[in-house]
């Protein structure tokens, strides 16, 4: 990455990749799934798939990336997607981990899981309770894809919104006062928080909500559609480096126009420059991509 000098893999650790078939098919999966449907109508809306995720890590200087699927609300189609998400990670040499993505509250919510843990998973995400309707408070519904992931210590990504700020499609309803409920009934399962957590980094300043989030970290994905350049520092200075994840959102904002925005925002110091560009990432899920040596950052 320009203006970088980190010996440690540069992990975007939010992504999205789709199967060759939604790619080829749009107009039939924005019939079949209602959020795909909302946030996909434009004709230039992009879809990926991995070979152009890889062209794009290169153009960035990106080691590696955390790829996501799609919060389908149907089981079959969440299955489909996680088959191919196993196939990029093995196509992509070792420099795409993914995460499975499942219904919650649904009964295959935690064999899908097991399954996905199964094909390599790092985890399970990026999660939205808008889009495959869910509750964030209710508990009952998310026990068992919670056992399920602690089972097999894998984190959980979840899509976060802020409760103001200007609406869009893909905003939705989980505001970090549903979040902190989910926090609250599983205290002990891993979470990364979409987005700044809608937030939620400043609600920390108050000593209950930070007990609340011993095990949460923060992506960074959409940033400059949603906050000032200023928030980087911020919430690096409220929860410090080892709880924030350098992540774009590709495609929805490219990785290499995000980077260029967002570096000289970010202004990072000399000790937060390998945690929040790669190692963090490395260590939620446990995703160690080789590093391109000699490659421009």
């Amino acid at each position: 990455m320009e203006g970088i000098a980190s010996s440690s893999p540069i992990i975007d650790a939010h992504v999205h990749i789709f199967p060759p078939d939604v790619a080829a098919r749009r107009d039939h999966y924005r019939e079949r799934d209602r959020w795909f449907g909302m946030l996909h109508a434009a004709p230039d809306a992009t879809v990926i798939q991995a070979a152009e995720l890889l062209t794009a890590m290169d153009d960035a200087g990106v080691d590696g990336a955390v790829a996501c699927g799609w919060p389908w609300g149907d089981h079959g189609l969440c299955r489909d997607h996680n088959d191919a998400l196993a196939e990029a990670a093995r196509i992509g040499g070792g420099r795409i981990a993914w995460l499975a993505t499942v219904v919650p509250g649904s009964p295959e919510a935690a064999r899908e899981a097991e399954r996905a843990f199964g094909l390599g998973a790092a985890g399970v995400g990026e999660l939205n309770a808008d889009a495959q309707g869910f509750d964030l408070r209710d508990a009952a519904a998310f026990a068992s894809l919670a056992e399920a992931c602690r089972a097999f210590d894998r984190p959980v990504l979840l899509h976060a919104s802020e409760p103001l700020g200007h609406a869009d499609p893909g905003k939705g309803a989980s505001t970090p006062d549903r979040i902190a409920a989910l926090l609250a009934a599983e205290p002990d399962l891993r979470f990364v928080l979409a987005h700044w957590g809608g937030g939620l980094p400043f609600y920390e300043l108050m000593p209950e909500i930070a007990a609340l989030t011993r095990n949460v970290v923060y992506d960074t994905a959409a940033s400059t559609y949603l906050y000032r350049p200023a928030v980087f520092r911020s919430v690096l200075d409220l929860v410090g480096p080892q709880r924030v994840l350098w992540a774009s959102d590709h495609p929805v904002l490219t990785m290499r126009r995000f980077w260029r925005r967002t570096r000289p925002a970010a202004n990072l110091r000399s000790d937060e420059i390998a945690p929040v560009l790669g190692g963090n990432a490395a260590r939620v899920y446990r995703f160690e991509p080789p590093t391109r040596e000699g490659a421009e950052r």
